[in-house]
């Protein structure tokens, strides 16, 4: 059993008749009042997110998973194909089932993929990744390496808030946690 105080990004649960991965959580206190949790939830099967508030001292079924490291090789019509690392098998995940890990896969990046009943249902990506900067706007007279930051488009989508100086076609470093830029590689 786990509570909702011990949610976090990546647990699986079973929820109205389904099972759910925990996305996002946040705790609020208000005065005279129970500790609450506002969970971002994706169901499994469906990919559907659903976003509920629940008492600090609800009690949920945990549920059994396996992870394992896998390689993203490509993305195509049917979706992100990627390779076991232990037996070589290749699968494919939905764009449904990747959610917004999607915007941090690049060729050749290893993750760790969770396992339910020998199949996989999603991915965890490393905590800090690499990606070059595809598309920002022109840095200015004045600018500084602190203070404020423009928006930096990356190669695979991804949005991300970078100091000034980062141009196109720097490599920075990405925390998958926060979507914050960390540091140029």
């Amino acid at each position: 059993m786990i509570t909702p105080n011990e949610f976090k990004s990546g647990v699986l649960i079973k929820f109205k008749d389904g099972v759910y991965q925990v996305l996002s959580c946040t705790r609020s206190r208000t005065a005279q009042r129970r500790a609450r949790v506002v969970a971002k939830l994706r169901n499994i099967k469906s990919g559907v997110q659903i976003e509920e508030s629940f008492e600090s001292e609800a009690k949920f079924d945990e549920v059994e998973m396996e992870r394992r490291k896998a390689q993203f090789h490509y993305h195509d019509h049917i979706g992100y194909h990627f390779m076991d690392n232990t037996s070589y098998e290749q699968f494919a995940l939905s764009e449904e089932q990747l959610g917004d890990s999607a915007l941090y896969l690049s060729d050749g990046l290893e993750i760790d993929v969770s396992y339910m009943d020998d199949l996989p249902v999603s991915v965890q990506p490393p905590m800090f990744i690499v990606l070059e900067v595809a598309d920002t706007g022109p840095t200015g007279r004045g600018d500084t390496a602190t203070g404020g930051g423009k928006p930096a488009k990356l190669t695979t989508g991804l949005v991300v808030t970078v100091p000034f100086f980062v141009k196109l076609g720097d490599r920075i470093k990405i925390d998958t946690r926060t979507n914050e830029y960390v540091e140029r590689a």
